[in-house]
């Protein structure tokens, strides 16, 4: 993490993840990628290294990130979905020209079509997001029980009851509260 600015909450799912990088969108809203900068410190992590990003490209990459929450939202709670939402994510998926990869470890790599090329990454996620909200993958859409997140997450647990993005911050956080609200009204159970 660098000085001063939040660490990014990270996922095995690329799109949910990349929603991930504003997170409490129903308290006080964190921004996890301010800066072009911090978007292509994220894109690094997962795997989608670009040189530099303009502020022209931070802000199609936040526009496909609101598409997805969108989209990724209305698949989980079962309404129709949103067609400018829609719009956004099918043409950031059709602007890219990066190819998968198979490495020699027999895993899949992203091949960019430059080095500064955001808008290639950008078209992985995009493809990312069609393959969850289209039902493509094995899982199920859920929405965060956190009140104050409500994050779209992709559910791959075998009963496909997941209640938190993340159990180690939202999680945590809500069980944390259960049991100090539950001190305050029994407080000769913690003795």
């Amino acid at each position: 993490m660098r000085a001063g600015l939040p660490d990014f909450r990270l996922g095995s799912v690329l799109a949910t993840s990349f929603t991930g990088t504003l997170s409490e969108r129903h308290g006080d809203a964190v921004e996890r990628i301010p800066t072009p900068q911090r978007l292509v410190d994220w894109l690094a992590v997962y795997g989608l290294a670009v040189d530099s990003c303009s502020t022209a490209q931070l802000d199609l990459a936040r526009e496909l990130r609101e598409a997805i929450h969108a989209a990724a939202t209305a698949t989980a709670i079962e309404n129709a979905l949103p067609a400018p939402a829609v719009h956004v994510i099918n043409d950031r998926s059709a602007q890219g020209r990066a190819t998968a990869i198979l490495t020699l470890e027999g895993e899949r790599q992203w091949h960019l079509s430059s080095a500064s090329c955001v808008e290639d990454a950008l078209s992985v996620i995009a493809a990312d997001a069609i393959s969850i909200i289209s039902g493509e993958r094995d899982g199920k859409l859920a929405l965060c029980a956190s009140p104050t997140c409500q994050a779209a997450f992709f559910d791959t647990s075998r009963s496909r009851t997941r209640k938190w993005c993340d159990m180690n911050t939202c999680g945590n956080r809500e069980k944390k509260a259960r049991f100090n609200a539950n001190q305050r009204k029994n407080p000769r159970s913690a003795e």
